[in-house]
């Protein structure tokens, strides 16, 4: 067990201070660097582990390992107020980023691996790989492994209590496996390597790339030498007519199929020499039994005897009444009656008045029983033997198990992120510190078609807004105007943006801020005495004291828990605070009387979240525009959310008497007024390094055909090809266009899937079923009819050819010319009949017949 996670632990745990508070968390890092840590009870460090074992459910046995990762230029850890309202960590009631983050079909490791990402943001150098990883797999289109994924924490217990069983063997295999073979792909191999450092910072072992290569041979190789894998068909459960199956399924199941025959071949040929003897017992000692039963005939009540397997007791016996004979006289099946004695238990008991066995048949059953022990006792010993000798490559081990979770979650982020319409967005790092005045056009976010994370953009639900931050944003706007929601919207993007994740907007450019601070409203903690306002306050400090230049600070109306006069004038002052701190962010509020404070401020400026008149009415636009917005639609909003009319029609007469004046004086008027002139940042200079773009053919060496499927493999790829680009010659002929496509045919073996490129993209594809029969079909969504189709009973191997073509009106006529061609060519369909159902291409089959030369 590493101390990674513990340390991913105590990152989010620097927000807290005690435990008991906010969930699994307390009040935020401002209360412990103000006072000694009042959780802690003796040494810190056995404090936060026991915590640790205790949150993961560990034993106490269990060690860890110090693993050391550089921590400089990274990121603060979110705060767990900054978690919570944003859903880094699910909360009732506020949109999860993380399910929108990746499919609804990725969970597990690759989940737990986004999340801790998401609370501990990697430093600059690695989001910039990361996102560099993820630009490359937007653009894969070879198939990619299923990524088999596996716990480190598992693996590392498994190994070392020497627990591991042949099918932990074989997903060990797997991975080690998939590593190889994204080394073995152009594409994938770029990839591979760019991984290496986030697997790094994620299991604090640094190894080298061949190490990890020759590694994985090694260990991939070892396994399979010892470890029996799917496909071969030397160790079947022994079979002998008389003797019921169940018996020999029970007794040898759980250590065949283990490891290779060739180290266990003595035990198995003995198992085998004694399941043969135990046969020979019983057809000697109760087939003639039987046979005499079965040659005699009464018309009720007669014999009934059968050799009957009895599983509570793992022994074969005959089972019978009534079969003895009233007067012995030398027939057939009499001497092997006289030898019957009446079957007993592992405790000396009979087991009953039916069931009987015989001593040859006894010897043949310890006989048989001792065998199957040596032989499972055997194979125990090697997998155990295994286990000891993988564990002297544990790091490896862990370090590839990681790398593929790490590619797995990010490989589904792309995919989900292209569904959604989301972009990469440019990530600046920002080469300065407190004492340092900003860069030129360095102290910079701009987001244009910002929308919110939790709205589908590509069911254009969402509203878009644009954010052009160079100082601090004074927000003001009606309730239910969207600047909750706007400043959720930048907190994630920023988020995602430092992480190297794609964000939800049309184009982004975002600093790599040193820390990321979301306040959104406070609850009282009658457990500490505290009230609302005291949290508040606790929180404030918090983000006072953790804010630099390089931070982004967003707080959501802010002294909201106090009296208006003295809230305003707190709120003053830290806004004139943040401001001479010179962080970007957001502080929005309905306290209007801040902006008669004259605050001394120099670059903070003042936004709105828009209003329109239609139809006599007040309503928000929930558009972020420049200038002040003095209308809360207090009462419109009472109203809406059912208070009765006799309410509202007072509280505007209680309005009216006091503000009349103001009113008169056009001095609370609906208005958009501009707060702050003397804003002075300059945009010019350098903006940011973008990392160069690695592209780079897919081909891969040809591999002469081992096997029937793999022939058949290409004998389709040919003669789709060639059918489908006499088509698009012809059909792009007539259009007298020079820009033809080109069919560029992709297999997905079994253990692969699409890449994430083909999402949103029109494809056409051929299933390959087991029976070498084929399936033509067409779609914009490959990886969930692949899914789909191996979902099936029987399919779960199947494999696939497909290639993408410009819409999918094409993609219908290429499939139906392709369901009507191939079986003149040869090849057997199972959806030949849906050629006749097309709204595109032909389905008449007298169409010229396309001759192939193979």
């Amino acid at each position: 067990m590493t101390l990674a996670q513990g340390h991913a632990w105590f990152n989010l745990l620097r927000g807290t201070c005690r435990w008991g508070e906010f969930g699994e968390g307390g009040l935020l890092w401002g209360e412990c660097s103000a006072r000694h840590f009042e959780w802690f009870e003796g040494d810190p460090v056995s404090q936060l582990l026991f915590k640790v074992k205790e949150l993961y459910g560990f034993d106490d046995q269990v060690t860890f390992r110090n693993v050391t990762v550089s921590s400089e230029k990274r990121p603060r850890s979110l705060h767990l107020g900054t978690a919570t309202q944003i859903g880094a960590i699910p909360t009732e009631g506020i949109p999860c980023l993380l399910k929108v983050l990746l499919p609804s079909n990725c969970t597990g490791l690759p989940l737990l691996y986004v999340r801790d990402l998401l609370l501990n943001p990697p430093a600059y150098e690695i989001a910039s790989i990361i996102q560099a990883t993820c630009r490359l797999m937007n653009n894969v289109t070879c198939s990619i492994p299923e990524f088999t994924c596996v716990s480190p924490a598992k693996l590392v217990k498994l190994l070392e209590l020497r627990e591991a069983n042949h099918i932990e063997f074989c997903r060990i295999k797997s991975v080690l496996d998939e590593i190889l073979q994204m080394q073995r792909n152009s594409d994938l191999n770029k990839i591979l390597k760019l991984l290496m450092d986030p697997t790094w910072v994620a299991t604090g072992l640094k190894i080298d790339f061949d190490t990890l290569v020759n590694e994985c041979e090694w260990i991939s190789a070892r396994i399979g030498k010892m470890i029996f894998l799917d496909g071969e068909n030397d160790q079947k459960i022994s079979y002998h007519p008389i003797i019921p199956n169940d018996f020999f399924e029970d007794m040898e199941s759980p250590w065949k199929g283990r490891v290779k025959r060739i180290h266990v071949e003595e035990a198995f040929a003995e198992v085998e020499r004694a399941a043969e003897a135990l046969s020979l017992a019983i057809s000697e000692d109760f087939l003639p039994i039987i046979s005499r039963i079965k040659a005699t005939t009464a018309p009720l009540g007669g014999p009934k005897g059968e050799v009957v397997y009895a599983r509570e007791h793992e022994a074969v016996w005959f089972k019978g009444k009534r079969f003895a004979p009233v007067a012995w006289a030398g027939t057939p099946g009499e001497e092997q009656i006289k030898q019957l004695r009446p079957a007993i238990d592992s405790k000396g008991r009979k087991v009953g008045l039916e069931w009987f066995t015989t001593v040859k048949v006894e010897d043949a059953l310890t006989r048989y029983h001792e065998a199957g022990d040596k032989a499972k006792a055997r194979v125990l010993e090697l997998l155990r033997g295994l286990s000891a000798e993988l564990q002297t490559k544990i790091n490896i081990l862990i370090f590839a198990s990681m790398l593929l979770v790490i590619a797995k979650a990010l490989f589904a982020h792309v995919s989900e992120g292209r569904r959604r319409k989301w972009v990469f967005p440019s990530l600046v790092e920002l080469h300065r510190s407190k004492d340092m005045e900003p860069l030129d056009g360095a102290n910079w976010m701009k987001i244009t078609g910002l929308s919110p994370y939790w709205l589908d953009v590509a069911q254009g639900s969402a509203v878009h807004n644009t954010v052009d931050m160079k100082s601090l944003f004074l927000l003001t706007g009606p309730n239910g105007g969207g600047k909750s929601s706007l400043l959720r919207s930048i907190c994630a993007a920023a988020l995602l943006g430092i992480c190297g994740f794609m964000v939800p907007a049309e184009s982004a450019l975002i600093p790599h801020f040193d820390s990321i601070m979301l306040h959104m409203k406070s609850y009282d903690s009658p457990a500490d005495g505290k009230s609302s306002f005291q949290i508040e306050m606790s929180e404030m400090r918090s983000i006072i004291t953790g804010a630099t230049s390089r931070s982004l600070v967003l707080i959501d109306e802010i002294c909201r828990g106090t009296e208006t006069a003295k809230g305003t004038c707190i709120a003053g002052s830290i806004v004139e605070t943040l401001d001479k701190i010179g962080c970007l962010g957001i502080v929005s509020t309905h306290l209007h009387g801040i902006f008669t404070l004259g605050l001394n401020t120099k670059n903070a400026i003042c936004k709105a979240m828009g209003t329109e008149y239609v139809d006599g009415k007040t309503k928000p636009t929930w558009k972020l525009i420049d200038g002040i917005c003095r209308e809360s639609l207090a009462f419109e909003t009472a109203q809406k959310e059912g208070i009765p009319e006799t309410i509202i029609r007072r509280a505007e007469e209680l309005y009216l008497s006091i503000y009349s004046k103001d009113l008169l004086s056009g001095r609370n008027e609906t208005e958009l007024e501009h707060f702050c002139l003397d804003t002075t940042v300059n945009t010019s200079g350098e903006v940011y390094n973008q990392l160069s773009r690695i592209t780079g053919g897919t081909i891969c060496p040809k591999i002469e055909s081992t096997n029937e499927m793999e022939v058949l493999h290409k004998k389709v790829e040919s003669a789709v090809t060639i059918v489908c680009q006499k088509k698009l010659k012809e059909l792009y002929k007539q259009k007298n266009t020079s820009k033809l496509p080109e069919i560029n045919c992709v297999a997905i073996l079994p253990g692969e899937q699409p890449p994430p490129s083909t999402i949103g993209a029109s494809s056409v594809y051929v299933l390959f079923s087991t029976d070498k029969k084929l399936y033509v079909g067409e779609t914009d969504d490959l990886e969930g009819r692949v899914r789909a189709h191996r979902s099936k009973e029987g399919m779960q191997k199947a494999s696939f050819l497909y290639f993408v073509v410009p819409g999918k009106s094409l993609a219908c006529q290429l499939e139906t010319l392709l369901i009507n061609q191939l079986p003149v060519q040869g090849f057997q369909l199972v959806n030949r009949a849906d050629g006749k159902h097309r709204n595109f291409g032909t389905s008449d089959h007298s169409v010229e017949v396309v001759t192939l030369h193979q």
